[in-house]
Parts: C-alpha cells; structure tokens; sequence
C-alpha cells in the first residue's frame, strides 16, 4: 500500500498527465487536488490523444475512483463537456465524484478574470482567463459558490440572487460591462445540478476510508511548483496550492498518511505567460526546444516559453516539496543538441546566488550560470531500459540527479505510454537511490 503525491517541478506542463496515467495502473483511487480548467493533462495511448482538465488521469482506466477533490474550483459546463466527451469516446466515467465542498466557477468569475487580465495592460500576470483567480477569491471571502449549494436548489436561488446583484456593479461601473440576468444565471446552474448530482460525494471520507483499507491512492497537482500562490514566482503564479502540502488541504487528509511525493521535471524548461525566465532561450535553440517538444498549452494553446534545464529552481522545488524522487520528461527532445547546458547557479547584481530569490525584482535580474554538457546526437525514443541509453544521455540524466540531490525513477522518452523507462516503481518500490549517490556533485 501506497499514498503517493505527484507534483510538478517546474512551472506546470512537466509531463504529469502522462506520468499519472502511468502511476494510475497501481492505484485505486487517484485525487485531484487543487486548480481549475486552468490546468490541462495531455494522455497518448495508443493511437488516440486524451486532453483532461479537471477529470484525474486515472479515468482511462476503467476500476480506478478518480475524484475532485474539495481544493478545486469547478466549472460545470466545462467538467459537462469533458464527461460528455470521454462517454463519446467509450471512456466510462462511472467511477468519477465531486467533492461536495469544491467551489463553483461562475459567469462573473470569468468576465471579471478577462476583463482585470485586460485592464492590467503591459503589468498582465498570464492568467488562463477562466474565473479561476476569482473564484478562489470568493472562497476566501467566504461569498463562494460550492458543489453543496449547487445541488440545494434554494440555497442556490437565495445565494445568486444576492451574489449576482453585487457581481453585477463590478461588472457594469468598473469594468463597463453588461449585467448578467440573475435568473437566467440560476436557471441554468440548476441544470448543470442535476447532469452532475449522482457524481457528489463528501470526498474526505471517501478518500480516509480508501486509505484506512489500504488501497494505493494517487494525489495528483496541476500545475507545478513556481506557480504555487504561496511558494511560487509570486505575483506570476496561480491561485492554489500545487506543492505536495496542497494535497493535504485540497484532499482532506492528514500528512501523515502521505507515503511519497513524485517530483516531475522536464530535461529542460518551460513556462507560459509573463513572469521571469532566467534560462529562456530566444534564439533558434529555444525554437528547436518548442519545435521538437510540441510546446504548447493544452488549455490554452500558447505558445510554451522554453529555455535550459535550471537546477536552482529544481533543488528549490525539491526542498519545498520533500520530493522522494524524481521523473524526467522529455529527454528525446534533447537528442538533436551538439551540447546541453545546465543552469547551475545564478549571478544577481555580479554575486552568485545559489537559491530562488524571494523577490520577482530581484529574480528578474538573475542570470544563468551554466554547466555545459556533450549531446549525445541520436535517438532515444525506441530506448526502455537504462543499459539502451546513449552514455552522454545516461551522464546527463546522473548529473541532473545529483545536482537536484534526489534520485531518478522515471524517465519519458516521448508522448506514448511504452516511451517510458520505471528505473523504480514509485509506489510498489522500495526507496533507494537511483541514478544518484550520496556527495558532492560536479557543481563547477
């Protein structure tokens, strides 16, 4: 038995999707934990591509539970439309339940969120433009919206009517916008009450009761850890909680359960939207990285930024997570590469800097100090054990793990599910280093 947190190690769009599809054939129950339509799972099995944004992974496999749990902020029409989709595909979702104490994104969340991103001009933060910053907003002000009020057809009508009206001045004398019509507001949430009812469980319990069987239950993040509202690149970051702690609070569950946390990082680096980006390649090399690793959003379609590998925000994400190991995606991409760097350090204001800085201002400054390795100029993706890796490929992977000082269990070489190297079963094995050995790395 297993209780395993995945959590992604960069700034989102790590690969998680795949990796907790992988993870989720060992599990019974595979949580989401936090976020909204914001974040965006990407699965390949087979000849067919499956693009989840609220639904866990874990639903392509047909007598795992996969729940959303009471951390998430849930778009009905959207979470609609992803079931209606998946059914169309075979994909049974008789397993799927709701939280009862998720928060509602609402019409004026997402009005508000495109409307403040515009008015924000040139000091924009990069936001997905789908409510989710003001639906998490309203939860703190304790004027939100749950799952529980949706299914009670007069605490809704009574909640709105109020909600609406107030939401409706922002709209109309701040932002110049339309009124939304209460009524028809109401009406049509009570339909997305009644598609959704026979999924609403009190997740907690459903999940406490999971555990206290002893069943392998798979916590999954979206996003990652540079975007975590607390711990992240702030104000460039989400309105959640995706490190590993986020599980606790976002599932109902006590720390002391938690098994394991799966970092996930890609061999190099990506962001969407605005923020820092010290390792940002915007010459041919980062349009190659892009090129080749297909980077684009899954919710949005942006174009990824992309850039080295930055061990400092790896070792940062390590700390801040208490990662127990790690997987590496996307290492093919780098096969084409004559040489690969790795950003080992930063100089801020001509000092060395080892850690994150706390300041967006400061980290702006930062810039790269690199560890320049060979490439190793063939493909990967046909490898499925270590021994087949290209030895410059194998010396990067190790040098990775030693600089981050956690070991390596995964390795992803490409979008299919059999492009895949498990050096460790993350929840069946045992904790032991792999591809990392206690001492000093070769920090130059």
């Amino acid at each position: 038995m297993a209780n395993v947190v995945v959590i992604g190690a960069q700034w989102g769009d790590e690969g998680k999707g795949k990796i907790t599809d992988l993870l989720s054939r060992s599990a019974d129950v595979v949580v989401r934990y936090q976020g909204g339509v914001n974040a965006g799972h990407t699965v390949v099995v087979k000849d067919q591509t499956f693009k989840l944004h609220l639904i866990p992974s874990g639903i392509l496999y047909p007598d795992t539970q996969c729940i959303i749990g009471g951390g998430t902020v849930i778009d009905p029409k959207a979470l609609i439309g992803e079931l209606d989709k998946l059914e169309t595909l075979n994909i049974s979702t008789r397993n799927l339940f709701i939280s009862e104490a998720a928060h509602v994104t609402m019409p004026y969340h997402r009005l508000i969120d495109q409307a403040a991103e515009e008015r924000r001009g040139s000091k924009k933060i990069g936001t997905t433009r789908r409510g989710i910053g003001p639906t998490y907003a309203d939860k703190s002000e304790r004027t939100g919206i749950r799952v529980v009020d949706l299914m009670d057809a007069g605490a809704l009508q009574e909640q709105l009517e109020w909600t609406i009206q107030y939401k409706n001045v922002i709209l109309e004398k701040l932002y110049d916008l339309p009124p939304l019509d209460p009524q028809a507001v109401i009406d049509e949430y009570a339909q997305y009450a009644e598609r959704l009812r026979s999924h609403v469980v009190d997740s907690s319990l459903r999940i406490n009761t999971a555990i206290r069987q002893r069943k392998n239950v798979l916590f999954e993040g979206a996003q990652g850890t540079l975007l975590d509202l607390d711990h992240g690149t702030y104000p460039y970051v989400t309105s959640s909680n995706p490190v590993a702690g986020g599980a606790c609070i976002g599932s109902g569950i006590g720390p002391t359960v938690v098994d394991r946390v799966i970092g996930v990082a890609k061999a190099y680096t990506t962001r969407v939207g605005e923020g820092p980006f010290p390792t940002e390649l915007t010459d041919c090399l980062g349009r190659q990285l892009c090129d080749r690793g297909a980077e684009f959003g899954t919710t949005t379609g942006r174009q990824r930024r992309c850039g080295w590998f930055d061990a400092v925000i790896g070792r940062y994400a390590v700390r801040i997570n208490g990662l127990d190991c790690l997987a590496i995606t996307k290492l093919d991409v780098l096969d084409a590469m004559d040489e690969i760097k790795v950003c080992v350090a930063y100089n801020l204001d001509g000092k060395p800097c080892h850690e994150l800085p706390g300041s967006a201002r400061q980290f702006n400054r930062c810039r790269p100090v690199y560890k320049t390795l060979p490439g190793w100029k063939q493909s990967t993706a046909h490898c499925r054990s270590l021994d087949d890796l290209p030895k410059q490929a194998l010396g990067y992977l190790k040098f990775l793990a030693e600089l981050m000082e956690v070991p390596i269990a995964i390795v992803s070489l490409g979008a299919s599910r059999d492009q895949t190297i498990i050096v460790e079963d993350p929840i069946h094995g045992p904790k032991r280093a792999l591809l990392y050995e206690n001492g000093a790395s070769q920090v130059a």
